[in-house]
């Protein structure tokens, strides 16, 4: 065994892993499987998880009768914060929510139940889009990996870390346990908090997720559950699916489960969103940073596409928080010296207060990148398009990485210290300080607007904003109160 091999640590994925889609259950299967109900299910822009239930026997009809299977429904359906239609929204117009049988599957935290994704489109042919509608996330995550495949010749695996608090009651939102980061109390044995974890991992395990680990976080009653790398929409598909399990069955319990970034002071909650990138034909691929490395930290151990793909990510990145941090209290995380990603933007290896992480072990499949920015108030599918669709960008243009590996916290650089990874004046670059910001920033980018189009971003910040005026309260507890309930 070489030196090399004695050292390797971590496991490698590959795209190539995943090849179809083994949770699926075939319509016929339904009664055997003593389904009697289908969740229609979608997450709107404000990251609402939401569905219809139709009877077995409808579903199956739908499906056999119609050349496109689908429900219909109001076309503000993206649009609703506490029960009220966003500003440029209305109640004319409607879309179809075609199922995509491909994501099938038993809804094993609900007895009884599947449940099915889709995608929203047009009743009736746009004159010049088709059935294609600019507001359906799905659609618009399925477009950024179709066009990385064709014009930047890459694929990508996704996975996410689920952090959330357990509560035992909203008002006031009272935590489970205060006992601190992976503590044997805890998890005790017996507790109501031990079981709800168990069976969290017992359902995601029976529903072929892959879950590789859980444990209690630092934060009280926080807990995490992480889940392994998937293709983009399966990996977004499969988040909407391990928070509805989390939910469910705390829910079960007793329990409320929130994603709320912070519920009470200590650490905050988040998503930390772990991206890799690969060639489609390493052999071939003419893509990606052609020249040689500007200096020795700006990542030797990375393959030109990486670098390219991370540049694109570094360069976009404050104009895509409006998407990852969706939430006026997400941004209580963009400070320094709380493991929270900081507020400049840089990249470090294995570097927890950079927003973006250099992790696993190098070579191929091994190398991955968390992006720390994310927290679970984020609408999966919109936060994955902004990350990988400005990537891909990166890929497409061969764009050299222009900083380098930041051995410790930006705040705490001396300038000559800033100059050696490239964090001159012109690219020392805060984050957003607050959501209003995050929105003008998306409003003014060009990448954003290439990947979501003109209406998409008029109408996702019209929602963002009625979002920010439904959660900002003066009293504190009532904040709290709706935030939890909310997420």
């Amino acid at each position: 065994m070489s030196r090399t091999q004695e050292l390797s640590y971590g496991l490698a994925y590959s795209p190539n892993d995943y090849t179809d889609h083994n949770y699926r259950v075939p319509i016929a299967d339904l009664q055997v499987r003593n389904i009697s109900y289908v969740r229609v299910q979608w997450v709107d822009f404000s990251n609402q998880i939401r569905y219809k239930v139709l009877s077995r026997s409808y579903f199956h009809k739908l499906v056999t009768s119609s050349a496109r299977p689908g429900i219909t429904g109001a076309a503000a359906t993206m649009s609703i914060i506490g029960g009220a239609v966003s500003s440029g929204f209305s109640a004319i117009g409607e879309l179809l929510h075609a199922f995509d049988l491909d994501t099938l599957r038993v809804a094993r935290y609900a007895p009884g139940h599947a449940v099915v994704m889709g995608y929203f489109q047009e009743e009736i042919p746009h004159p010049t889009r088709g059935l294609e509608t600019p507001l359906c996330p799905r659609t618009i995550l399925k477009k950024v990996v179709h066009d990385a495949e064709v014009n930047a010749h890459v694929r990508f695996l996704v996975g996410v870390e689920h952090e959330f608090v357990l509560l035992s009651n909203t008002s006031p939102a009272t935590t489970v346990s205060d006992a601190d980061w992976c503590t044997s109390l805890k998890l005790a044995s017996g507790t109501r908090e031990s079981l709800v974890l168990q069976e969290i991992a017992d359902v995601l395990q029976a529903s072929n997720i892959e879950l590789q680990m859980y444990h209690a976080e630092a934060a009280a009653g926080q807990f995490e559950v992480i889940t392994g790398p998937l293709p983009p929409l399966e990996a977004a598909d499969t988040v909407v699916y391990t928070r509805e399990t989390i939910f469910n069955i705390a829910a079960k319990h007793g329990l409320r489960a929130t994603f709320a970034t912070r519920v009470r002071p200590g650490a905050f909650t988040a998503a930390h969103t772990h991206l890799s990138v690969h060639d489609i034909d390493p052999l071939t691929q003419t893509l990606g940073e052609a020249l040689p490395l500007q200096h020795p930290t700006y990542g030797p151990t990375l393959t030109r596409t990486e670098r390219s793909f991370l540049q694109g990510i570094l360069r976009s990145l404050p104009s895509l928080l409006a998407l990852t941090y969706p939430t006026p209290f997400s941004y209580d995380r963009i400070q320094d010296g709380t493991w929270t990603g900081g507020t400049y933007v840089c990249w470090g290896t294995d570097h927890r207060e950079a927003p973006v992480r250099l992790t696993g072990a190098p070579g191929p499949g091994g190398h991955h990148f968390e992006v720390r920015c994310v927290d679970g108030t984020a609408n999966p599918y919109l936060a994955f398009a902004g990350l990988l669709g400005a990537g891909a960008e990166g890929v497409r243009r061969k764009m050299a990485l222009e900083v380098g590996d930041c051995r410790k916290a930006v705040v705490e650089m001396s300038a000559e210290e800033k100059r050696s990874v490239g964090l001159d004046e012109e690219r020392l670059v805060r984050m957003p300080k607050d959501v209003v910001e995050a929105r003008d920033k998306m409003g003014k980018s060009e990448l954003v607007k290439n990947v979501f189009g003109d209406e998409f971003i008029e109408k996702y910040r019209s929602v963002n904003e009625a979002l920010e005026k439904h959660l900002v309260m003066e009293d504190e507890e009532e904040r709290i109160t709706r935030f939890v309930t909310m997420f």
